[in-house]
């Protein structure tokens, strides 16, 4: 069978930059141990996420660029593992400080830099820099070359971010994370994943994190198979709340003959339709009042 094997590195950061770099690299060389095709790293790795109770001047001064050794690094070590590596940073950029991933595949080349798109602008994030579009590439793994994307925790509450990755391709979507999962972000994810036949992984914190709690997982979209009489669970992977590395097993040939003959995804849209989802004049009224300047 064609399977991708999936390793969410559900992990608690460190102090500093360098002790983040190595702890990361002993992850990715733990998940190749353990058979992962592809390794995602929760969100931000490169501070852990630390930018909450600290000045915004003290964390800005933190980010490193996407060409930086931390990031080179791991750029190296995908291709000494045969293994593609997903990994996340608060990024040097000139545009402003993003929070972003940077994947690598299996060869050790960069696919793509994404930035958050959606920043959480109603609270520290405000200080980031948005990025500009989403992202996917035909990564090569053990398995062929599968289409990835890329969101990051809040891209997943606008159904937007994970439309448009798949019109660009993607069956699998990156979500590196850092939040609580509960009942209703999940179900967000599953949603995403029902209605665009894509498989979503997303990698948390653990609960030992501030304001996170594990639940990493990995919702691979296929919800309908000819030999049940009902709708299947999409979800083949949820983490509890304990660091650790987590392993998913995608069936890429099931999604693929799934996306063929399903009704979602792209297959009945009326794009003409939607015309009001990109008129900001007319979405200006539905604008939280205390954002108004």
């Amino acid at each position: 069978m064609n399977i991708l094997k999936i390793a969410l590195l559900q992990i608690a950061p460190c102090e500093t930059l360098e002790e983040n770099m190595e702890k990361g690299i002993i992850s990715c060389r733990k998940a190749r141990a353990m058979g992962a095709d592809i390794a995602l790293f929760p969100e931000m790795w490169s501070n852990g996420y630390r930018i909450a109770d600290r000045s915004p001047e003290t964390w800005i001064s933190e980010a490193v660029a996407a060409d930086s050794n931390f990031v080179r690094a791991f750029g190296r070590l995908a291709e000494e593992l045969e293994m593609a590596i997903g990994i996340t940073l608060l990024e040097k950029h000139q545009k402003g400080p993003r929070n972003s991933l940077v994947l690598f595949d299996r060869f050790g080349r960069q696919m793509f830099t994404y930035a958050k798109i959606h920043t959480c602008d109603f609270g520290d994030e405000k200080y980031l820099t948005p990025g500009e579009d989403f992202q996917a590439a035909d990564l090569d793994t053990a398995c062929g070359p599968v289409r990835v994307g890329a969101m990051i925790c809040y891209d997943r509450e606008f159904p937007e971010s994970a439309r448009i990755l798949m019109l660009k391709g993607a069956e699998l979507i990156l979500v590196p994370n850092a939040c609580p999962m509960e009942i209703n972000r999940l179900s967000q994810l599953r949603a995403r994943a029902f209605e665009n036949m894509a498989a979503i992984a997303t990698c948390n914190y653990p609960e030992t994190v501030p304001d996170c709690n594990g639940g990493s997982s990995v919702f691979d979209g296929v919800a309908y198979l000819p030999e049940l009489s009902g709708s299947r669970d999409t979800c083949i992977l949820q983490a509890d709340g304990k660091e650790g590395i987590y392993i998913a097993c995608l069936d890429l040939a099931q999604l693929r003959r799934y996306r063929k003959c399903e009704v979602h995804g792209n297959a009945y849209r009326h794009p003409q339709k939607y015309g009001l989802l990109v008129d900001t004049a007319i979405s200006e009224p539905f604008i939280r009042e205390d954002y108004r300047e």
